[in-house]
Order: C-alpha cells, then structure tokens, then sequence
C-alpha cells in the first residue's frame, strides 16, 4: 500500500502538537497505510518562546533539540519553506546549505506560528522578541547596576536602578514579576539597596488582564505590587531616547532600561509560500482546520484565524489553544482519508495562569458559571505545567 506522506511545517507549539498527535492517531489507522511523517523548521530546536523573560534574567536555556523530542517515527528536515503547490502537492523548500529542493505530500498541516510585534526603530528599548534580545536584555540591567555602584549623582544612580515594561499582556506581567525579583537580587549583591530598584509596567487598558472579571486583575496588580512592580494604566510609552520615556500622557520617566512586550502578529512569512490569507495575515481556515482552496493542507495555531462556528469567537494565542487545536487536527485529518463526518473546532474553555515570580503563579478559569482562581503553590503549579505540557516536556 502506498505510503502516506504527511509534512509538519514549524516546531513551535502547535508544530510539535500536531506531529505528536498525529502520530498517535494514525498508529494503527488510516486505513493501514504506512505513514511518513515529517517536521520541517529553519531551526534545529523547538524555542519555549512563552518562556523568553527567563534567559533575560537567569541562564536557563529554553530551546528543546527536536530530534530529542521525536527521536523515533519522526524525520526532521532543518530548512526554510518557500512555497506550497496545491497541484502537483509539492512542496519547495531551502535547506541549511542554501540548496533548493522540493518535497511531494498527501498532508500537510502549516504551523508556523507568529512573530514578535515590535516597536518603531526610533522608539527605542529592546522588544522581548527572541532569545538574542532576551539575553541583551538582561546585560543591559546587568551593567547599569554596576554602573549605579560608583554612581555619585543619587538621580542617575535612580535612573539606572529604573526598568519600564510597555505591554501589560501575560508576557509583559510574567516579565515585570520575574524583573523585581532577580533584579533586587542582584542589586543586593553589589551593596545596592533593592529596594531602590523600581519596577514600572505600563498599561493601555484600564485594568490589567480585560479578558478575564475585574476581580481577577485586581488581584494580579495586588501580586505585583507585593514583588515591587508598580502598574501605570491608561498610558502608553511613545518613545525612549537617551534614558528618558515620553509617555502618553504627557509625562517624562527616567529609565535605565525599557523593555517592550507587545504580543503577536502573524508569521510574514505566510504572505509569500502561496496560500490564501486574511487581510491581516492569518491563513485562511474552514471549521475543521482546511485551508481554503488547497486540498490536503491544513492550518492551526498563531498562524492561522480559527473561529468556534457555534459562538464565533476566535480562539486565543495562548498555547493551550496550540495542544487542543492539534488533538483535534488529527481526528479531522483521519476523518477525511477515510471519508468520515470530520470534527469542528470548539473554542477552550476559559484558562489561563501566570507567572508571577520564581515559583510563584497564579491560575483562572470559569467553569459551571463560577469563578476559581489558583494562588500559591497550586497556582505555580499549574503554571508551570501548562509550560512544560505545551512542549511535551
């Protein structure tokens, strides 16, 4: 029987999930055909990119060898995707090498998730947007507490002693915590006083997490002010130069380091390998996670806009929408080879958990029309869970 070629474009978290799930879907299924699976990444490493404030504070690595990940019933393929061809199902690719080469599917399910946002040039500070930036962040405050040792001038010393974080999302509040408590760390160490350190997150919105009930950011703001994070809603960061933020509102803030969190858009590469796109960027998906007009090809996670049909509301980027999307992919795939009824998607229930400092988390969920929220260490607990499950660790 003809072997079944199924291609995995990404190793982020939806990636990862879908060759997992696929695999133990198809084990002893799809119609017996034996089944090639194939995870293609420009990189050699699945990157926990939830995780990029902790090589900004400690030297924990947070890249995973994909061949350690699948070592076995899985071929990887280190190169970059240039295009898709719906007819005759190649696929084109540039390897390691710069060599151009191509690859014929029966399958293929693109998660190539999504970048970054980043700030203008001229607005200064270092974007929380890859591990180089995270490392360049953490040297930056790393030198100006050394700086501020054989500072004389109490407002410069202050100034170098000063981190703002622009963008309040989970990432810019699991920066801010983890920043107050490694920075006071350090600062300690070298004769500075840590209490000095000043910690400023700072909020478009009026409240911190505006997807979940008022009682919940409150709570959170509570958290971070208790670790030495002061939160500035309503205001936004217009530019940093030499030191000094022009915010919003108005107002100047001397700052030694800013540091921008301000979620993410689409993979651009999704413009160029030849499928049909939103206006935004997002490919473009049906229900049950086919890509328009390109038969065989599926999309999930950040790269793709996946809408429950029964509320219409879009699913998250959080990457446990990446784990369910990816279960249900792999039913669906199998469902139609074998020219069965294929599952819809069906948004996550409410979850989520945030950092909140080491071994310190915080979790909500609605469920059965009530409220729970998890402090302490359940709170931690499930925190670090949802990272660890997410990449298969």
């Amino acid at each position: 029987m003809k072997e079944l070629t199924c291609i995995v474009i990404g190793g982020g978290y939806a990636g990862i999930n879908a060759v997992k799930a696929i695999r133990n879907t198809f084990k002893d299924k799809a119609n017996k055909r034996p089944l090639r699976l194939i995870l293609i990444d420009k990189n050699p490493h699945h990157l926990r990119k939830v995780l990029l404030f902790k090589p900004a504070v400690t030297n924990e690595d947070i890249r995973v060898s994909l061949t350690e990940l699948f070592p076995k019933g899985v071929e990887f393929v280190q190169a970059t995707v240039k295009n898709i061809e719906s007819e005759p199902k190649k696929l084109n690719y540039q390897d390691v090498n710069g060599n151009w080469k191509s690859m014929y599917y029966d399958i293929i399910v693109v998660a190539i998730g999504s970048v970054v946002r980043q700030p203008d040039l001229a607005q200064g500070g270092i974007a929380l947007a890859s591990l180089a930036t995270s490392l360049q962040i953490k040297e930056t405050w790393r030198a100006n507490l050394k700086k501020a040792v054989i500072e004389t001038n109490a407002r410069e010393r202050q100034r170098l002693m000063t981190i703002a974080v622009a963008g309040a999302g989970i990432s810019g509040i699991e920066t801010s915590a983890e920043l107050a408590y490694y920075v006071r760390e350090d600062a300690q160490k070298l004769g500075l006083d840590p209490s000095s350190v000043r910690i400023n997150l700072i909020n478009t919105n009026k409240s911190l997490f505006p997807d979940g009930p008022p009682k919940v950011g409150l709570k959170l703001e509570r958290y971070l002010r208790t670790s030495g994070v002061t939160v500035n809603h309503e205001v936004k960061i217009l530019q940093e130069k030499e030191g000094v933020l022009t915010l919003s509102s108005g107002e100047m803030m001397s700052v030694g380091l800013c540091v921008w969190t301000l979620g993410l858009l689409p993979n651009p590469n999704l413009r160029n390998i030849g499928l049909p796109i939103t206006s935004d960027g997002h490919l473009i998906v049906d229900p049950s996670y086919r890509v328009h007009d390109a038969h065989g090809v599926y999309s999930i996670g950040d790269c793709a806009r996946i809408v429950d049909p029964a509320s219409g509301q879009a699913d998250g980027k959080t990457c446990k929408e990446a784990i369910a999307q990816a279960t249900r992919l792999a039913k669906i795939v199998l469902a139609d080879l074998e020219g069965h009824p294929a599952p819809k998607h069906k948004g996550f229930i409410d979850f989520f958990c945030f950092g909140m400092g080491p071994k310190k988390g915080m979790a909500w969920t609605h469920f059965w029309g009530m409220d729970f929220i998890f402090t302490g260490k359940l709170g931690w607990i499930l925190r670090k869970f949802t990272w660890n499950s997410a990449s298969l660790l």
